[in-house]
C-alpha cells in the first residue's frame, strides 16, 4: 500500500503585511525532508564553512552541509526581520490547524527545529519520531516531556529487538549535548550569512531547549514527576 508523505505548512503573515508560506514533505517511512533546497546553493552552505567541530561527514562526500541547505531558504526568507517583530503564524498538520501572534524568532525556531530535524545531519536524525508528531510552538515542559518520552519509547522498541535499553536516559543527554555544539556552529554559519539576528536567534531559542533537556535529564526530570503521581502511588512509592 502506498502511503502518502507527511506534510506540515507554515504561514508567517509578516510586519510588511506580506506572507511567506513553507510547504514542508516528508517522507511517510523514513521522515526525510523532501525537496526543500534550491538550485542556488549559497557559500555558506559549504560543509568546510564554520563546520560544527563534531560533524562526522567529510567534504569529499558531502560537500554541502545538509542542514544549512535545507535551512537556506527560511534564512534568506526572514533576513531582514528582527528577532522581536510580531508575525501571525499559521501551521497546518493533517491533524489540526494552529494559529499564533508570536515573535518572528519562536515562529522560526519552531520551522527550524522541523527542518534540522529531518535534513539528514547525522546528529539530528534521532528527533525524527518528533518530527512526525510535530507540536510547533511548543514550550519549555512540552519539549522536555517531548524529547523523554519519545526516547523512553525507543528504547522499549530496541530492548523489545533484543537490544541494550537505556532507561537512564545516558544516550539522549549525549545526543542533546552534541546538539549543542552543533547549534553554536550553525548559529555562526548564519551569522555570517545575514544582517538581522531573527534567524541566529531562532537557533539559540533551540539550544536554550537542548541544554534544558540535559539539566532536566540531570535533576531527574523532578519538574514534571508529579504527574506521574498516579503510577508511582499505585506501586506504593509515594511522592519522593
Amino acid at each position: 500500500m502506498t502511503m502518502n508523505p507527511f506534510c506540515v505548512k507554515y504561514v508567517f503573515r509578516l510586519p510588511n503585511r506580506s506572507h511567506v508560506q513553507f510547504d514542508i514533505v516528508l517522507d511517510p517511512v523514513t521522515l526525510e525532508l523532501q525537496e526543500n533546497t534550491g538550485d542556488v546553493k549559497p557559500s555558506w552552505t559549504d560543509l568546510g564553512f564554520h563546520q560544527c567541530p563534531n560533524c562526522p561527514l567529510t567534504p569529499d562526500l558531502h560537500p554541502s552541509c545538509p542542514l544549512a541547505l535545507d535551512i537556506a531558504n527560511l534564512v534568506e526568507k526572514f533576513d531582514g526581520f528582527l528577532s522581536h517583530d510580531t508575525v501571525e503564524l499559521e501551521v497546518v498538520t493533517g491533524e489540526r490547524r494552529v494559529t499564533q501572534t508570536t515573535s518572528v524568532q519562536r515562529g522560526v525556531s519552531s520551522l527550524m527545529g522541523l527542518v534540522i530535524a529531518t535534513c539528514g545531519c547525522p546528529h539530528a536524525t534521532f528527533l525524527r519520531p518528533m518530527a512526525r508528531y510535530h507540536l510547533p510552538l511548543s514550550s519549555m515542559e512540552e519539549t522536555v516531556y517531548r524529547a523523554t518520552s519519545m526516547y523512553l519509547l525507543a528504547q522499549y522498541f530496541i530492548g523489545k529487538d533484543g537490544g541494550a535499553a537505556d532507561p537512564d536516559l545516558d544516550g539522549l543527554r549525549h545526543r542533546y549535548h552534541e546538539m549543542g555544539i552543533m547549534n553554536m556552529a550553525v548559529a555562526d554559519r548564519i551569522r555570517a550569512a545575514t544582517k538581522t539576528d531573527s534567524s541566529v536567534n531562532a537557533i539559540i531559542v533551540l539550544d536554550v531547549f537542548a541544554k534544558m533537556v540535559e539539566i532536566e535529564i540531570d535533576e531527574s526530570l523532578s519538574r514534571i514527576r508529579s504527574l506521574f503521581q498516579p503510577y508511582l502511588a499505585a506501586d506504593g512509592i509515594g511522592d519522593g
